[in-house]
């Protein structure tokens, strides 16, 4: 799979070691176009995550703490915390992203085939999938009117909710 692309609804992820043969490090790049559907908050209950930005902006959230990246700045996300991110910008973000374990390309190319089958994706199939390579999705966030969220978080535009190639973005 090293170096082969597979595109995810509008996101393209380039695979160039893929650690889960090994159990071992894996590392891809990963292209988000601006306003592109993106995957629901979710945690990893066996890998550790790191995101370094090469180019373009992007929101990353952990836990409690979000920041929007800029080209040559990261960050890590541990084992079972909860992450999200989107490309608030206007040209398409890149970035490197480190695992450890490595969930594989196997992953991207099992959701690419419900993310890319043409209209919203099953959300229990979707859901099947993310558990069985070990994401938790996030429950949503409890109501709050003192919650502010980040200008571009739109929760339809998460891969469970509205993740399709044909989507429009806004």
């Amino acid at each position: 799979m090293s170096g082969q692309t597979v595109k995810v609804g509008q996101m393209e992820i380039r695979y160039l070691v893929d650690g889960a043969q090994t159990g071992g490090l894996g590392l891809f790049e990963m292209k988000v176009p601006a306003g592109a559907h993106v995957p629901p908050p979710h945690s990893h209950t066996d890998n550790e995550e790191c995101v370094y930005v090469l180019d373009g902006v992007l929101r990353y959230s952990v836990d409690d703490k979000t920041r929007d990246l800029q080209p040559g700045e990261w960050m890590s996300t541990p084992r079972g915390a909860v992450h999200h991110f989107s490309n608030p910008g206007f040209e398409t973000a890149r970035a490197l992203v480190m695992m450890t374990p490595d969930i594989g390309a196997q992953f991207f190319r099992d959701v690419a085939a419900l993310a890319n089958a043409g209209g919203p994706p099953d959300r229990a199939k979707l859901i099947e999938v993310m558990t069985r390579y070990g994401l938790v999705p996030a429950a949503p966030p409890a109501p709050s009117h003192n919650r502010q969220r980040p200008e571009s978080f739109s929760p339809g535009r998460t891969l469970l909710h509205s993740f399709s190639p044909q989507a429009t973005q806004r």
